[in-house]
């Protein structure tokens, strides 16, 4: 009678950690996938599960397929075939823009000063460039 709660004992102890160890955690990815594939939208770089990176173009949802911009090549795949996002689409916020906006119009002197030096690096580069090119006419 003993051996028969030992070995119902032992059998729950195996079911509760396989559970645990397996299970589990396969749950929780299948919720973190399912969790990127709805923040999905125009403008993310992604991969698929054959490893073609490209930038999602378009978002069927009642067909639930997605389309994939490859270097001006348009593809159409299943929604289940995005393996991960590479990197999000630039979100429009306007709140950066407008703290934006009053910094430039605190410093308007550090401002102009800085695009001064870019604008006097590349007429230098461009003046070296025609000299390059008459040296070659030569």
């Amino acid at each position: 009678m003993g051996g028969q709660y030992s070995t119902l004992i032992i059998l729950v102890v195996f079911l509760g950690l396989m559970y645990f160890l397996m299970l589990r955690p396969q749950q929780k990815q299948q919720k973190k996938h399912r969790d990127m594939m709805n923040e999905l939208k125009k403008g993310d770089h992604v991969v698929t599960i054959g490893r073609l990176h490209g930038v999602i173009d378009e978002i069927n949802q009642a067909d639930k397929t997605v389309t994939l911009d490859c270097d001006g090549i348009y593809l159409v795949f299943d929604l289940r075939a995005i393996s991960n996002v590479t990197s999000q689409a630039p979100a429009a916020v306007t709140a950066p823009v407008a703290a934006s906006e009053a910094a430039a119009k605190e410093e308007p002197a550090d401002d102009a000063s800085a695009a001064a030096e870019p604008a006097s690096e590349a007429a230098t580069s461009e003046a070296s460039a025609d000299a390059d090119d008459s040296e070659a006419t030569k």
